[in-house]
């Protein structure tokens, strides 16, 4: 019988994850805000890239690296009150590759907001659309392998992975088009 806190803390490390990403999806939105306003003319536009540093910074410091440590250490104590389990099923060892991609997503992430800082921003409002879309990737796919444990098998996990991801190009594009009229 699991330790009688697991389900306790499978609960915070999901409230964790939810708040981790949703750091990371508005993170990227203020990326795009902050590449924007540099279209704008002066003052307007020190005056936006300065507020929108505020705001990352914050976010970032006080909610999404907090939530991406709380999420790895709950995640960690779950393993710990269950290896003989979790350590041998296949489909964790998928769902924790995902978690170190969406590891290197994060601390990639806190590299464009120096980038920001240091005013040395030199993607596209597009392209960090794209990057936005990367987390949501990732999300999706977690929450399938999670779910499934295996019940989907790995042709149909690729088709469905990529047929999201087109999806959310396509999306892309539309919104880009509808943006434009």
């Amino acid at each position: 019988m699991l330790n009688a806190n697991y389900d306790f803390i499978k609960a915070l490390h999901l409230i964790f994850v939810v708040s981790w990403f949703a750091g990371l999806f508005y993170m990227v939105r203020l990326f795009i805000y902050f590449r924007e306003a540099t279209d704008k003319s002066s003052p307007e536009k020190e005056i936006l890239q300065r507020q929108f540093i505020i705001m990352m910074q914050r976010l970032w410091w006080i909610i999404t690296t907090p939530a991406m440590v709380l999420t790895v250490l709950f995640g960690i104590w779950m393993i710990a009150l269950n290896p003989s389990y979790l350590l041998k099923a296949p489909w964790m060892h998928l769902k924790l590759s995902f978690v170190v991609l969406l590891l290197v997503y994060h601390f990639y992430s806190q590299k464009l907001l120096r980038n920001c800082e240091k005013d040395t921003l030199r993607w596209s409002s597009g392209q960090l659309r794209l990057w936005n879309e990367v987390a949501t990737l990732f999300l999706v796919s977690i929450v399938f392998i999670v779910v499934l444990k295996g019940q989907l098998g790995w042709i149909s996990g690729t088709i469905g992975f990529f047929g999201v991801g087109i999806l959310l190009m396509l999306g892309i594009k539309l919104y880009k088009k509808l943006r434009k009229t």
